[in-house]
């Protein structure tokens, strides 16, 4: 802390918790990584050894490729670079293949490739206006959403242990999001379509998008009420975003229609028969509803109601990444999920439409499509709470009462988080450095969202 006091003096402060953050993630280099380190080592074999056409129908490995194509040609381009570290990982039969050289490349692809999500940090960072805000740095907002961000022990944990690539994805949306409050709407929507085909994680917030697009870009005015005018449509600004979203999608989708593969490419986008949870179950109404089931059924046996010999071995209170029927409560499918998810973002939309607050309100409404994606949503991964709490940050440093909501979300989803560290010493030493974090932020997040800095565009 005391060299960031230092580096505050010239103005360097940003640059040296980004510094530190880099040299952090390189000292967890020698960590576990899980699966997910096979899964991409797979995927860089496959773009590097086979032709497009095989792309999305490869098996030889469990873990096929089911992400949109943008991040297939982003594996393929690190491929030509991995061949210099070692070429036995591009070998689609070498499964489970982690030499000393693999593992080096694949952390720093990660650790390199974050370097949009300083980027995008900074940018958001412009959005913060701090000029009530109090001199002791750790008070500062611009300074507590760095952190906030770039130190976020979420992002941490799933990319720099358990090994993915989400920090740069993330970096994407954050980049997305800070154009918006800039008003360069057309950027935004081009980085977020982007976004879209590098992974469709992110249809959970689309919603949000679409809405703010075309009600605060596509109409250019409204009533001195709020309400919508409906005379200052225009549709050259429609036109162009729909070109947008048509350019990107040709280039992303065009060469597997050209091969007749589109159908191919969306089961393995959208693998319903995984089952309605993860195995490792996210914290959602569906683990509510799970366990609602195994305590029905364990009450069912011992009261004799139910017939053990018709009891599914293997249900999905098992925990298993399969399709399992319920045992007593009726079983979920996913256009239920589907329904659900609609419902719980109905409000959020309504009133991004009905009342349209700016970027702000924006904001507010894809924290909320997210959460109801991650409550409702089918075969939700742990990691997705990552998707509220990041954009949560921005609010975090405007408002006490943000503030409050956002410590609680935060505390919540990253504790979720912690089975994913089941060795001994990441889950003494990271544990510490989590809460240490955690609480040292604590009392200037709180002083600076007291001293009412905001969240607008710049020049608002």
């Amino acid at each position: 802390m005391a060299a960031l006091r230092s580096a505050t003096g010239g103005g360097n402060w940003f640059s040296a918790l980004a510094l530190g953050v880099t040299l952090l993630k390189c000292l967890l280099i020698p960590t576990y990584h899980s699966t997910d380190f096979e899964v991409h080592r797979n995927w860089l074999a496959i773009t590097h050894s086979l032709p497009i056409s095989q792309w999305y129908y490869e098996a030889t490995s469990e873990w096929t490729l089911d992400y949109p194509p943008f991040f297939a040609w982003f594996e393929f381009a690190l491929s030509h670079v991995a061949k210099y570290f070692d070429q036995e990982m591009l070998n689609v039969r070498n499964l489970n293949y982690s030499s000393s050289r693999t593992v080096l490349f694949q952390r720093f692809s990660v650790i390199f490739t974050d370097v949009l999500f300083v980027y995008a940090v900074h940018e958001c960072c412009k959005c913060i206006d701090g000029k009530k805000a109090g001199k002791e740095l750790t008070e500062k907002p611009k300074f507590i959403l760095s952190v906030l961000l770039l130190w976020n022990f979420g992002l941490l944990i799933v990319d720099h242990i358990h090994f993915q690539y989400n920090g740069f994805l993330f970096g994407l949306m954050l980049l997305s999001i800070a154009r918006l409050f800039q008003k360069r709407h057309m950027e935004g929507a081009f980085l977020f379509a982007v976004l879209l085909h590098f992974k469709h994680i992110y249809l959970y917030v689309a919603p949000a998008y679409g809405i703010y697009l075309l009600r605060s870009y596509c109409f250019t005015a409204n009533k001195p009420d709020g309400s919508i005018r409906w005379n200052s449509f225009s549709f050259v600004r429609l036109i162009s975003l729909g070109l947008i979203v048509f350019l990107v999608s040709a280039l992303s989708l065009g060469p597997f229609l050209a091969l007749n593969q589109l159908p191919q490419v969306f089961s393995r986008l959208f693998p319903f028969k995984r089952g309605l949870c993860h195995a490792y179950w996210a914290p959602n109404f569906w683990a509510l509803y799970n366990a609602l089931d195994k305590v029905l059924s364990v009450i069912g046996l011992a009261l004799k109601l139910l017939d053990p010999s018709k009891i599914p071995k293997a249900s999905m209170t098992s925990g298993l990444v399969q399709q399992f029927q319920h045992t007593v409560l009726p079983s979920v499918t996913p256009l239920a999920t589907l329904i659900c998810t609609l419902i719980a973002i109905l409000p959020s939309i309504f009133c991004l439409w009905f009342k349209p607050q700016g970027p702000r309100a924006f904001l507010r409404c894809l924290i909320l499509c997210a959460l109801s994606s991650f409550m409702f949503g089918w075969h939700v991964h742990e990691k997705a709470i990552l998707l509220a709490v990041l954009p949560m940050s921005l609010l975090s440093v405007g408002k006490a009462g943000d503030a409050s909501i956002f410590l609680i979300l935060t505390t919540a989803g990253h504790y979720s988080l912690f089975p994913l560290l089941f060795t001994a010493p990441e889950k003494k030493n990271l544990f510490l450095i989590g809460w240490k974090l955690s609480t040292s932020l604590a009392w200037g997040l709180w002083k600076s969202s007291a001293n009412s800095c905001s969240l607008s565009p710049p020049g608002s």
